[in-house]
């Protein structure tokens, strides 16, 4: 649900990092070890690289994910030949929400260490993250021909298999979550995948204890209360739904999409208002993102604000530039009932402000490409009727014309 699709990393910027890992290599093998001090009588004591380890490790369980970053960055910067640094980073990386980064991260780690089956994991997970599955899956796999009894790879297999969205691999994606119980009862990203296969299969009363059970190992994860509050709002707990969005929140500020996920509960509840407020923060977090401004636009809509709405809108749907100069990429109809949500809202706000000559187009266009839809097709059909109702309604040039 927080996926995202894939965008391929610079090969050029992988490769200059791996000249910088070679430079520190070389730096703290001949360079340092046969240079003497300069200006200074006795040696500086360096600090321990295994300290900014442990320091990464402390943020992390803390829920202090980018110092967590920041650290390990600096560990590699320390030990640029360990590989198992780099895995690391890209776990954290991934649980922060840096998917791009964290497979450049994995990616690394596995220039030095070709066998690594946590480093084959994580580039799993973080390209299942952005949407490639195909390369997600031959990466797991390879991961578990590395190491069968690795309870990570399995869950985040489980996972992929969900994201396939494909009722054949539901099975397997039950048993690999199970195996993974099996071989790691305590392990957070184990628990994860659980929930996850539990939710997409409908048991979201179990879910919830999954997601809660990986909470407690470690609470500061936001993408582990954002799935909870989507299993809280699967079975109508809204409040509890809102409460976990608003956790997720406040651990990573800057992501639309706890915003966007609690205007959705509150436009559910009929509070169009409210909606709209969280609405608009999602947009502010990504303002050139279509589907935050289409999900405001529908708020403004039902809340009163028609003309607001169909600015939003325009811009979900044409594409266009906002006010502070950002460039939003318009959205094509399909069968997304989202999309058709936006075309169907942009319409009708359009037809019932009397600009018909700008609604008509919308609701042929959902009539032509989403015929078989029965909602956008009625929503086109009222649309159409109001707009003749309203070209009835206005006089000729004749009526309208005083007599002398």
């Amino acid at each position: 649900m927080t996926k995202k699709r894939r965008k391929r990393s610079s090969l050029w910027r992988i490769l200059f990092l791996l000249i910088l890992i070679a430079g520190f290599i070389y730096l703290n093998r001949v360079v340092v070890p046969a240079t003497p001090p300069l200006f200074i009588d006795t040696p500086t004591p360096t600090r321990n690289p295994e300290s900014y380890t442990n320091e990464a490790k402390a943020y992390y369980e803390d829920g202090k994910l980018l110092q967590a970053i920041d650290a390990y960055k600096q560990a590699i910067q320390a030990q640029p030949e360990d590989a198992s640094l780099y895995i690391e980073l890209a776990r954290v990386q991934i649980f922060a929400g840096h998917y791009e980064d964290a497979q450049e991260s994995a990616e690394l780690g596995l220039l030095m260490n070709p066998d690594n089956p946590m480093g084959y994991a994580m580039r799993a997970w973080a390209l299942d993250f952005q949407g490639d599955l195909l390369n997600a899956e031959a990466s797991i796999k390879r991961a578990l021909e590395l190491d069968s009894n690795n309870a990570v790879a399995h869950a985040i297999y489980a996972e992929i298999l969900i994201d396939k969205g494909d009722y054949d691999f539901i099975d397997d994606a039950i048993q690999e979550s199970r195996t993974a119980e099996s071989l790691d009862p305590d392990s957070l990203e184990v628990h994860r995948a659980r929930g996850y296969v539990l939710y997409w299969t409908s048991n979201y009363e179990e879910a919830i204890k999954e997601y809660k059970v990986a909470l407690s190992i470690n609470g500061k994860i936001p993408n582990l209360y954002l799935m909870l509050g989507y299993c809280y709002y699967a079975v109508n707990e809204y409040d509890q739904a809102v409460e976990s969005f608003n956790q997720a929140n406040a651990l990573n500020p800057s992501d639309p999409t706890p915003d966007y996920e609690i205007s959705r509960v509150y436009f559910t509840e009929g509070e169009y208002s409210r909606a709209a407020e969280y609405a608009e923060e999602a947009v502010k977090d990504d303002p050139t993102n279509p589907r935050f401004h289409g999900n405001l636009g529908v708020a403004l809509a039902k809340a009163g604000s028609p003309n607001d709405a169909i600015d939003e809108l325009a811009l979900a749907i044409k594409g266009g530039v906002t006010s502070d100069g950002k460039i939003v990429k318009g959205t094509p109809l399909d069968y997304n009932v989202r999309t058709i949500e936006f075309y169907s809202t942009y319409g009708l706000t359009l037809a019932r402000q009397n600009r018909c000559n700008e609604a008509v187009p919308i609701f042929q266009a959902m009539l032509s490409v989403v015929p078989n839809d029965d909602l956008a097709t009625y929503n086109a059909q009222e649309g159409l009727k109001l707009c003749q109702e309203n070209l009835d309604a206005t006089p000729s040039p004749e009526e309208s014309t005083p007599t002398p």
